[in-house]
């Protein structure tokens, strides 16, 4: 278990089990869990359904992506080499824009549990939770400041001590309550396996699980500073996507034993559920302790997300896609201008707590927003495969999806049929919770997209020669 400094190449050596902890932090978040707990038993089907149709698609294409082109810049160099540069800077902006909506409904989490260790009542305060989540978010980007080394040690405790942790010891509490016969809001039978897709109001709230298993081409940021990329990045893939897949499906299951179906708070339901299991088991004290280290685990997964998407989308400069002013870094090599641009961008976005009914409403629709701009990145990321496979054969990738196209086209035209199907349900507000006027939900998630996806474009169509290069005399293609 090391990061260390070693000089190759001037760059820093990233350890398997550093790089499997990132992957964990990027995509394990405990705070999504009560999104899927409210589908009962059912949530085992739908669990493997994505599993299978969404995060198998992406792990494998990432894995070969990652070992064929093992760059810095990840989606970007990815798209660039099959469809030029325009729309390579589109898919990084992508990856890297999806969290201004995401950063908000992830440090609500945070401002939830906070209250629920030291004042409950104030969880559901708009303005509680609006003051959380800027000073947490302002506070992680200060920090990032100072560099990868110190964030990755971040995340890989954080993802440790708050979110494997807590999520393993959910699940045991889950596991003794029915050994003792305790009963159960869930029912266990073949039939409950069966999802009910008696309408798709229903299905809204699995678009949002797409958005639990996302980001494992994130850490594709980090891959000139991983030791052997080609051997280990895929080893750090898989093992992070097994390590999330259980702890999603049978902490869900833990919380959905203990809580109403119907009444799962989308915010505070993780709380609400360890509330009741150590109420039972005569252990209250601990809930204090439980929150405060899902609260670092939160934290954890933030500054995770924090720098790699913006090391990604600083690559771009490179190539002058974005101006000189976002071209500057300080002498740790942290582009800190993007930073704080993103960290401006989410303070507004973030006042959509003050708009929305309650915070579970405000939680889905910036959750909704950041998943189908992330499932356009992957849209683009499974077209690039495919173009890749045909028009840069003789790459080296050391690892393949098997069969030479066959297995190419099955794996991409799968996870891109998926990501279209995710992407228009979540356009139907879900039936279990409140999200007010119908037309204002789904005009503000349609102007999210126009906006957020005309910005690369049109900051394309303004790039210079000026731009090349600025603060970077050294970069070539």
């Amino acid at each position: 278990m090391e990061l260390s400094e070693t000089k190759k190449g001037g760059k820093r050596v990233i350890s398997v089990f550093i790089l499997v902890m990132l992957n964990v932090s990027i995509m394990a978040s405990l705070r999504n869990l009560p999104l899927v707990a409210s589908y009962g038993f059912s949530v085992l089907s739908l669990f493997l359904i994505v599993g299978f149709c969404f995060l198998m698609p992406c792990a494998l294409v990432s894995a070969e992506l990652a070992t064929g082109w093992p760059k810095s810049g990840g989606i970007y160099i990815w798209v660039r080499e099959a469809f030029g540069d325009t729309w390579g800077f589109v898919a990084i902006w992508l990856q890297w824009i999806h969290n201004v909506a995401w950063y908000p409904a992830i440090l609500s989490f945070i401002a939830a549990t906070l209250a629920y260790v030291f004042y409950p009542p104030i969880a559901e305060s708009k303005y509680y939770v609006l003051a959380v989540v800027l000073i947490s978010f302002w506070s992680v980007t200060v920090m990032n400041f100072k560099g990868i080394k110190m964030s990755a040690w971040f995340s890989t405790l954080g993802v440790i001590a708050g979110t494997i942790a807590p999520g393993v010891f959910l699940i045991l509490l889950g596991c003794v309550w029915l050994s003792a016969g305790n009963p159960s809001y869930i029912e266990f039978s073949w039939e409950a396996l069966i999802p009910k897709l008696d309408s798709i109001e229903h299905l809204s709230f699995l678009g949002g699980l797409f958005l639990a298993f996302a980001g494992l081409e994130v850490s594709s940021g980090y891959a000139s500073e991983v030791k052997d990329p080609q051997r280990n990045y895929p080893k750090g893939i898989i093992f992070a996507a097994l390590i999330t897949f259980f702890l999603f499906m049978l902490g869900s299951l833990a919380i959905g034993v203990v809580i109403p179906l119907d009444n799962v708070n989308l915010v505070a339901g993780l709380m609400e559920a360890l509330t009741v299991f150590l109420d039972h088991f005569h252990m209250s004290w601990m809930i204090h302790v439980l929150g405060i280290l899902l609260v670092f685990g939160a934290i954890g997964e933030v500054n995770a997300w924090i720098i790699g998407p913006v090391k990604a989308l600083f690559t771009t400069t490179q190539h002058g896609n974005l101006p000189p002013y976002y071209q500057i870094t300080n002498k740790d090599n942290v582009p800190v201008n993007i930073l704080v641009t993103q960290a401006i961008i989410v303070t507004i976005v973030s006042l959509v707590f003050t708009l929305m009914p309650n915070i579970s409403s405000a939680y889905w629709i910036l959750t909704a927003l950041s998943t189908q701009l992330y499932l356009l990145m992957y849209i683009l990321m499974f077209i690039s495969a495919i173009k890749l496979r045909y028009s840069q054969p003789l790459v080296p990738r050391a690892y393949r999806i098997p069969h030479p196209h066959k297995g190419m086209w099955a794996v991409a035209i799968l996870g891109i049929l998926t990501c279209l199907f995710a992407f228009i349900i979540l356009f139907v507000p879900p039936a279990q919770i409140d999200t007010g006027n119908t037309y204002v939900y789904e005009g503000f998630l349609i102007i999210g997209l126009v906006i957020m996806t005309a910005i690369p474009f049109i900051i394309h169509s303004f790039k210079k020669p000026s731009w090349y290069g600025a603060f970077r005399p050294d970069a070539k293609d």
